[in-house]
This record gives structure tokens, sequence and C-alpha cells, in this order.
């Protein structure tokens, strides 16, 4: 039956209506916004309505939407062989584990297939507490590693409250500057007490019950929380002082969000386990995993690791890590995310809190930035729910898909976002919070 644009736009949201069962929502009051197409950093509805992409989604489209290089990939793929077991050794597995470790540091060798980046999480705790023998995972208040069983406990904010059904979890306050826990007046001082807070938690609960401390490396859903010099490397070090595993959790992080491979790279710290996913092939099928370093991966040469996934590793999943991490090399994706973030994103926000007192404070790099937003200045009061829906209304009347969470504009376009693009955008932040500003 064919139908022309403005019906399909309108069938579509009566199937989500009457079938979809959305995530984190009350479903009677829902009208998602229908997306039929894509290319780089814009996406269409039916219709031909064009919205700039400065989401990536769900800050995991990080190559851009419906690179060819990865389409082609999976098109292949998929012609050669759809699907085969976990159990079985396959190339293009094979191939998109390798790509993945040569860009970890030394000594980490093997990667654990999942499909997304909570049960990456979830593996990496089994990991660790097998590792130690130990139960307890430290993570911290302001976090998000997902929505299964041991990753939403470890999981920070308002989501881990209904979902509480598992051990051994335990939470901290990482360091956050703006909103500081701990009085201090410089990022030097919140470093140096942050630091101390989690060693007395790690000392309050007990160094030998504690398998885990789980961090990612920038927490990305609760602010794009730039962590200050030296914060890593000085919980590397009490890591090691009790005899704790490492996790950095670079799902959103990793891959190209901030202008390097992984965040860590940038902050003087090795873990022990790194978790990915979103970036690592911009989410084109559903996948992610744990790099395992050598030591921990030595120990299942004789033990049986008890877990798995039947899609762990799936032909097509690898294809398109081979495809996108091909292409990002090839084409310098990740260096142009640096360049655009340092010349471009970073100055026009910037300028944009120079010319509007809602904006609390800029903080990000590569094409990771986040716009604190505020009622006030001097009080450092966040902005309303109310005023927040509105601006984010705005925005996307004017042709601009945001992420909005809690009181702050997440800035994530695709690595691949142009200059040009960055203009449009930052006309659009103007001209909504001139909006906003005037409703006030």
């Amino acid at each position: 039956m064919d139908h022309d644009t403005t019906d399909l736009d309108a069938r579509t949201k009566d199937l989500d209506r009457a079938h979809v069962f959305h995530s984190w929502s009350a479903q009677g009051a829902l009208d998602p916004m229908v997306i039929a197409g894509g290319s780089g950093t814009t996406v269409w509805d039916h219709a031909g309505t064009r919205y700039l992409d400065f989401s990536s989604q769900l800050v995991n489209v990080n190559i851009g939407h419906q690179h060819p290089a990865v389409v082609r990939a999976i098109q292949e793929q998929a012609a050669t062989l759809a699907t085969i077991g976990p159990a079985t050794a396959n190339l293009a597995r094979g191939e998109a584990a390798r790509r993945i470790v040569e860009r970890a540091p030394d000594g980490f060798e093997k990667v654990f297939f999942t499909n997304g980046g909570a049960d990456a999480n979830e593996n990496a705790i089994r990991l660790a507490r097998l590792h130690t023998g130990r139960d307890t995972v430290l993570s911290t208040y302001r976090s998000y590693h997902g929505n299964t069983g041991a990753a939403i406990v470890s999981t920070g904010d308002w989501r881990r409250i209904p979902n509480q059904y598992a051990r051994g979890h335990v939470h901290f306050f990482g360091p956050y500057l703006y909103r500081t826990e701990f009085w201090a007046n410089s990022p030097e001082e919140e470093c140096e007490r942050a630091l101390r807070h989690l060693e007395r938690v790690i000392q309050a609960e007990g160094p030998t019950t504690i398998a885990a401390i789980l961090l990612e490396t920038i927490p990305g859903t609760a602010g794009v929380l730039v962590p200050p010099p030296g914060y890593l490397a000085g919980v590397r070090g009490l890591a090691d002082r009790y005899g704790i595993v490492l996790i950095l959790d670079e799902v959103m992080a990793g891959f190209g969000r901030t202008g390097r491979w992984f965040a860590f790279d940038g902050y003087d710290v090795v873990p022990d386990l790194i978790t990915f996913a979103k970036g690592v092939n911009s989410g084109y099928v559903p996948v992610g995993g744990v790099i395992i370093s050598d030591p921990i991966a030595a120990q299942f040469d004789e033990q049986v690791f008890p877990g798995g996934l039947t899609y762990s590793g799936h032909p097509l999943a690898a294809a398109s890590i081979i495809g996108a991490l091909d292409a990002m090399a090839g084409e310098g994706i990740v260096e142009h995310a640096v360049r655009i973030g340092a010349d471009s994103i970073g100055p026009a926000l910037r300028a944009l809190a120079d010319r509007h007192d809602v904006i609390g404070e800029v903080r990000g790099e590569g094409v990771f930035w986040a716009l604190e937003l505020v009622a006030d200045r001097t009080t450092r009061q966040p902005l309303s729910g109310a005023a927040m829906g509105a601006l984010k209304s705005g925005l996307v009347a004017r042709g601009l898909l945001p992420f909005v969470s809690e009181n702050r504009i997440h800035v994530v376009p695709p690595c691949v976002v142009t200059a040009d693009e960055v203009d449009q955008a930052a006309a659009i932040y103007d001209e909504a919070f001139t909006d906003l500003a005037r409703a006030r």
C-alpha cells in the first residue's frame, strides 16, 4: 500500500502509540518524534523535515548517520554469514577484537563481546569479583552504568532506586567542582578531598571486601564531569594499595568522543578492565564488550568463566566494528574531534555563556560538552524542569535535536560535525536562550 510522506509519519506514530513500550517513561503522554532517515549529523522524518542531531541519539553515533563504509561492511557480512554461535571462531569477530586491543594500552589482548554497554559493565563486575574473590563494588552517585542487574545498582542516579535487587554495591561522591561536596575552591582541592573521601569509604567498608572501583572515565549522562588533574591516577593508586580492580567505563566516552580512542588516554591511568559499546561502531548493530588485562584473562586459562551471551561477537556487529574503526582511522575522524572541539564547539559555547546568564558552566572536550543551566549564577540553583522543557521544545522547533538531562544541555554531536554545523547549532541555542530569557 502506498502512502504519501505525511501518511507515513502519521502511521509511524500510530503504530508506535499502539504497540511500542518505551524506556524510562510513563507511556500515556508520549509523543515521540519520527525519524525516517539520516546522513552525517542530520536526520529527517518521512515528510523531509530536517534536524541537526546534536545528541548523537544517545551519544553513540560517533561516526555519524549512515556512514557508507559501515553500512557496506554490514551488508557484505550479511551476504557472507549473517549469524553464528559464540563458541565458534569467526574471522570478522577476530579482526574486530584485534582492532580494539590495538587501541588499548599494552597488556590487554583479550575482548569479551557483549550486546551493549550495560552487559559489558555486568560482565566486568563479574570478572572483578571472580578475580579478587571479593564482593563489593564501589561507584559514584553521579554515574550511569546501564540497566541490567548489577549495572543499574552501580548507577548512582535516581534510576537505581526502584531497581536495587543486586547485592554488594556502595556509592561515593566523585569530583564535581561546580557543585563540590567537599567545600573545595580549586581543582586541586577538589581532587585531594575527593580522593581522601574515597579512601575513607574504602577503609570504612573494609578493603578486603571490595572487588572493584567502577568509574566512568568522564561521567556522561551525569553531566560530562571532566575529572580534575590527578584524580584518576589517584584512584589507580588507591586501587593498587588495597588490591582492588579498577574498571573504567568507556561506553560513552570511548572511541573518539573526547578526541581520543579512549578517554583515559588523557589522564595518566591504565585500568584493569575497560568496558565499551556505543562509539565502537556508532550503534549500527548492538554491541559492547570488556577489554581484559592479561593477568585477569590468564586466570581463566584453566578456570571456567561462568558467563556468556547468544550474540557475543555477532558477525554483523563485528563487521560494523571493523568498518567503523577502519573508517575512523583512515579519515582522521578522532583527530577531527579534537580540532572541532578546540576550535569550534568550545569557543561557541563559551561565547553563549558570555551572552546568557542562564549558563552557569561550560565544560567538556572533543565532541563531549555540557552546558549547566541555572536560575541564578550566584546561588547556582538549577534551572527548573519546566524551563528545561520549554528550552528543549524551542530547540526542536528550530531544527536541532538536543540531549537534555536534568538542568543540562549536553552538546554531543557526531565526531564528523563540521564547523558550519557548529555555527548553525550555536545560532539555534542562542535564539532559544534569548526566548527563554524573555519568558522568565
